[in-house]
């Protein structure tokens, strides 16, 4: 199959680039930055997603995922959310597109993050939302996969501290980050395995959304019992 990836030059985009690789997919990547890999069935065109016109023309496109974006507020809805918008608009409706995939990140459940940066997030969740509903008649699975801690070249700055990162694994359950190979490896699964799976959004976050501290002394419990039985029978 013929896949095409935004943002392939390092990270997420990258480990999924090699992944579909790796099965014999021929893969087309776009980014503003030049190729980091090497491969007879990669092709790759610098492109930056939120302008149209730098858009190429492509044929038999099979799978489309949207991955490129940045972390900074001042392009954060032009890159995050416009350029989403721009690559689906002008590929996902080809007769050959059987799977979209939006990689977004844990900011469009937990509003946390810079607001832009927020708040684009929120934008990409709405619109695999509206993609699958508008791309369901074609038979086309629509999904995104919303990422907390990765280890990135993006998250080195977290991940050199050994203190700040030994804080911010202990806010997850299990204790760890994710790998970009296992983002790419759920990108395969929902691409090209998922048939019936459609307008979802997988967390992958070690259980970072699930944890919360309970307070669970013996007064707080009373307190608590108490509150809810004095409802019941209100």
């Amino acid at each position: 199959m013929k896949i095409l990836i935004t943002g392939t030059t390092q990270g997420i985009g990258h480990a999924i680039a090699k992944k579909f690789l790796s099965h014999g997919h021929k893969v087309i990547g776009f980014d503003i930055l030049s190729p980091s890999i090497k491969d007879e069935n990669f092709t790759h065109h610098n492109v930056d997603v939120s302008e149209k016109n730098q858009l190429p023309s492509l044929e038999n496109i099979d799978i489309l995922i949207n991955n490129a974006g940045v972390s900074n507020e001042e392009d954060a809805i032009k890159v995050n959310l416009i350029g989403y918008i721009n690559i689906a608009e002008h590929y996902a409706f080809e007769q050959s597109i059987k799977s979209v995939l939006n990689i977004n990140s844990v900011a469009t459940h937990m509003g946390i993050e810079l607001p832009r940066y927020c708040a684009s997030q929120g934008g990409r969740y709405a619109y695999t939302k509206n993609l699958a509903l508008r791309l369901a008649k074609n038979g086309v699975t629509v999904n995104g996969i919303s990422c907390g801690g990765i280890l990135t070249e993006w998250n080195r700055e977290i991940t050199d501290d050994k203190n700040l990162y030994k804080k911010v694994k202990n806010e997850t359950l299990l204790k760890k980050w994710a790998t970009a190979e296992e983002v790419a490896d759920l990108a395969h699964f929902l691409t090209v395995t998922n048939k019936s799976i459609t307008g979802q959004d997988i967390i992958i976050d070690n259980g970072e959304m699930a944890k919360f501290n309970y307070i669970n002394d013996k007064k707080t419990l009373e307190i608590f019992h108490s509150s809810i039985f004095t409802k019941e029978t209100q």
